[in-house]
């Protein structure tokens, strides 16, 4: 009867710990991961949580800056070829 019991509680454990493991994919965490690159969250440390490590701070300005400045020239990109084929040259 102990043997059944413990078989069934071996079972059951296992059975929620795989329910619990499943609860993501491997593209949403891969997405999760990716969001927390871009806003700083992967240089926040054990011993500086909830903020980022100020070892890590020049870093972090540094990656907003050149993702602000990529950010700028791609729009800047859009705008100008957008602007290009509104021209009344262009539809001509």
């Amino acid at each position: 009867m102990k043997t059944l019991s413990v078989a069934v509680l071996f079972l059951a454990t296992i059975a929620s710990a795989h329910a619990f493991a499943q609860t993501k994919t491997r593209a949403q965490v891969y997405q999760e991961l990716i969001a927390a690159q871009q806003d700083g969250r992967d240089f926040v440390t054990d011993t500086s949580y909830p903020d980022v490590n100020p070892i890590f701070a020049h870093q972090l300005e540094q990656q907003q800056e050149a993702r602000l400045a990529q950010h700028q020239t791609a729009n800047a990109g859009k705008v100008a070829s957008s602007t290009a084929a509104d021209s009344p040259s262009a539809m001509n």
